[in-house]
């Protein structure tokens, strides 16, 4: 199968016409629909059905779309390779959440701008399952994402995850409040994030070890939004410890250790890709990695 063919086929998947792709690939419509038909008899499979007035991958279209972006990857990698004084260059396309841009991405970014100026990073604030929807899209390189110890993420088998750092989190309830334990607080309103589950499940899971039942009534996807929301008295949650909290909060440490752990994530294969190998070859070498 030639590269040229696959890489009009993961376009298709990615824009789903076939005017898009002409457009992209600057070449005509008739084009793509000829080499996606030469394509299809290489894999000898129906690659697209219509759809209306449009096109969709038939479900072995969107295997075959799912192998390209690793042979692509592997074959750019290996053009490079050829090439021992070839200068990483590229846009990498990155989703992540905030506290792991901020912590992690924007000191890789710095380094890139001062001794590789030709690799640029294009950031995207999402949470992990907006990062992992858009990985599967190949809509991004490269996701920054987070689990907890208690409530671990379960990673597909086709992407690539290395562990960068971790951080305790803690309980934070108003200054004034008394109470220093976790079951000193089994009255109050909790709140939780509003964009992933899995903080909450956490919350469940140390108030369930505590014997106690928590209350969510507020969520929030700022942390900035929790401490607003606990100095005024409407409920607790769990910030990070090693976060300056503010004024008029107070964190707890919590009997049940959390911690939070952040994970760069890749599709496999796609780890090779020279400007990326390079990113991740910065966030491993981060005095936090």
């Amino acid at each position: 199968m030639e590269t040229r063919r696959l890489r009009l086929l993961l376009e298709l998947s990615r824009r789903g016409s076939m005017r898009e792709v002409a457009d992209a690939m600057h070449v005509t419509t008739s084009t793509v629909s000829q080499q996606l038909a030469v394509l299809a008899k290489e894999a000898g499979a129906a690659l697209i059905e219509p759809e209306g007035r449009r096109v969709r991958l038939t479900p072995a279209g969107i295997r075959l779309a799912a192998h390209a972006v690793t042979i692509l990857a592997a074959v750019d990698a290996a053009r490079l390779d050829l090439d021992p004084g070839a200068t990483p260059s590229g846009n990498v396309r990155v989703a992540g959440f905030a506290t792991a841009v901020r912590r992690s991405l924007l000191p890789a970014a710095a380094v890139l701008a001062a001794d590789h100026p030709e690799v640029r990073l294009l950031i995207h604030e999402h949470e992990p399952f907006e990062a992992f929807d858009l990985l599967a899209a190949d809509a991004v390189d490269l996701a920054l994402t987070y689990d907890y110890n208690l409530a671990p993420a379960a990673f597909d088998a086709t992407l690539e995850t290395i562990p960068l750092w971790s951080a305790p989190w803690g309980l934070a309830v108003p200054a004034g409040a008394p109470g220093t334990r976790f079951a000193d607080f089994a009255a109050a309103d909790w709140i939780v994030n509003s964009r992933n589950t899995a903080d909450e499940e956490v919350v469940r899971t140390v108030a369930s070890l505590e014997g106690v039942e928590a209350r969510v009534a507020h969520r929030a996807d700022s942390l900035d939004l929790v401490e607003d929301l606990i100095v005024a008295g409407l409920g607790v949650g769990l910030l990070p410890a090693g976060r300056p909290v503010a004024p008029g909060v107070r964190l707890l440490p919590l009997g049940t250790p959390v911690s939070l752990r952040s994970y760069a994530v890749v599709r496999r294969g796609r780890a090779a890709w020279p400007p990326l190998a390079l990113v991740l070859r910065l966030l491993r070498a981060a005095p936090d990695g």
